[in-house]
């Protein structure tokens, strides 16, 4: 994780601390569990179980287990070492019939899961953003582009629902990894329950707000934790596109919006004019981050027989970085759409810096309309627009198009300003604002 980064109730999920108290928790539940079948002494884990009620084992001292892990070379036995001298003679029972991945991959269950529920509350967030914005410039106008060119008029409320479609879509998807990802397994060496049976997993689970993993062979599969980490690469695909649409907007020659830029902010250390879209450069940044983290996750599905730990360095890795970087990536995306500055003058004055051209199809149609063929409508207006296009908005489409005869023949000059009104392009926007808001828009 990088501290720039990374936000404090994120980082804490990855800690050492966090990671030893949940490891705890499986060895205290298991052995509850190994207690009310008969499997260990009931009053032994009776007292394992007072002992986390009493927090036994007070503040982690991770340099005391780093230090039992220096000779060990084993992260588990290091902290079940330092974890039984908490107790008394009841410690053997810890660890009765399981084994290390047991712990490791039903802890990570847990901090994948923590992780998705803080994913999903700055989605929240993110969408409340994007909702108050769109509300806000639901009839705002302004030019749409298909390949960055002028194409027809829109709303900058359009723009924004869209992207809160798309990051409603994002929630479903992270409220589906978390629970894909949320399976406990407390089943043995090889997974087959030999020496710990499945009443114990399922006692753990239920503590935990896991599901019993069906099948774990010693593992839990990977293939949950790389639907995990390819939802998470999707969502940044979507922080990325709303990034660049923002940039794309805030170049010098469009400037219909921008970020916000604060008192005594410097935008270069050169050029003291300048004002760039450095936290939307860096949102593109951090995609590509996070995207990067899912193909280590989809080759970690193949692994060895019933387990190796060819997954296992991968995961200290993407686990952390990737949940931490989408969650900084997600906050920082709120705070842009929170603070967007948006000039309804300036998308005023682009969308009518091109003579009219915007409103080309609603001649076109009307030329099939009265009798020409689709063929024919066309030519006669873009011999036209390309006068307008070469003249670069100087010239009206509008006079173009009542000056030329082929086109006043069928088309009266009233006919062609009605063509030319700018509230057609806007007449069901509220239908998509029902689609996407419900009866709230």
């Amino acid at each position: 994780m990088v501290p720039r980064y990374s936000r404090p109730e994120m980082s804490a999920i990855w800690s050492a601390e966090n990671r030893y108290r949940i490891w705890w928790q499986i060895e205290v539940f298991a052995a509850e569990a190994m207690g009310r079948i008969g499997m260990i002494p009931a009053e032994d884990a009776a007292t394992i179980r007072r002992a986390y009620d009493d927090d036994a084992l007070g503040e982690i001292d991770i340099n005391a287990i780093d230090a039992i892990e220096a000779v060990t070379k084993h992260d588990v036995i290091a902290f079940l070492t330092w974890a039984g001298e908490k107790l008394g003679p009841e410690r053997r029972w810890l660890h009765q019939g399981m084994t290390s991945s047991d712990v490791l991959d039903t802890a990570l269950a847990v901090q994948l899961k923590q992780a998705a529920d803080l994913l999903i509350a700055d989605l929240d967030q993110l969408l409340a953003a994007l909702k108050r914005r769109a509300m806000e410039h639901k009839f705002t106008p302004t030019i749409g582009r298909s390949h960055g060119i002028h194409a027809e008029p829109t709303t900058f409320g359009l723009k924004l629902a869209q992207a809160y479609a798309e990051f409603e879509r994002n929630r479903v998807r992270i409220v589906v990894a978390r629970d894909e990802v949320a399976t406990c397994a407390i089943s043995g060496a090889v997974g087959t329950f030999a020496n710990v049976p499945p009443a114990v997993e399922e006692h753990v689970a239920a503590e935990l707000g896991l599901s019993p993993e069906p099948v774990s062979t010693q593992v839990i599969p990977r293939d949950r934790h790389a639907l995990f980490f390819a939802t998470l690469g999707v969502v940044a695909s979507s922080i990325e596109r709303l990034a660049v649409e923002i940039r794309h907007l805030q170049r010098t020659e469009v400037l219909e919006a921008e970020e916000y830029f604060s008192p005594g902010q410097k935008g270069s250390s050169a050029m003291p004019h300048k004002r760039n879209p450095v936290l939307t450069e860096n949102l593109t940044g951090l995609a590509r981050m996070v995207r990067g983290y899912a193909l280590p996750a989809m080759e970690n599905v193949a692994l060895w027989h019933e387990r190796d730990i060819s997954h296992s360095s991968v995961e200290r890795f993407i686990g952390p970085d990737a949940t931490t970087t989408l969650d900084f990536a997600l906050a920082r995306l709120t705070g842009v759409i929170d603070k967007l500055l948006v000039y309804p003058e300036r998308m005023g004055k682009n969308l009518d810096s091109m003579g009219g051209l915007v409103h080309s199809q609603r001649v076109l149609l009307a030329l099939t309309q009265v009798g020409l063929s689709r063929e024919e409508s066309y030519a006669l207006v873009q011999r036209n627009a390309m006068q307008v296009w070469e003249s670069d908005g100087q010239l009206s489409l509008l006079d173009l198009l009542k000056g030329d005869p082929e086109v006043a023949e069928r088309l009266a000059g009233g006919q062609l300003d009605a063509l030319f009104d700018l509230g057609y392009h806007l007449k069901h926007v509220d239908t998509i604002f029902e689609r996407v808001f419900g009866s709230q828009a």
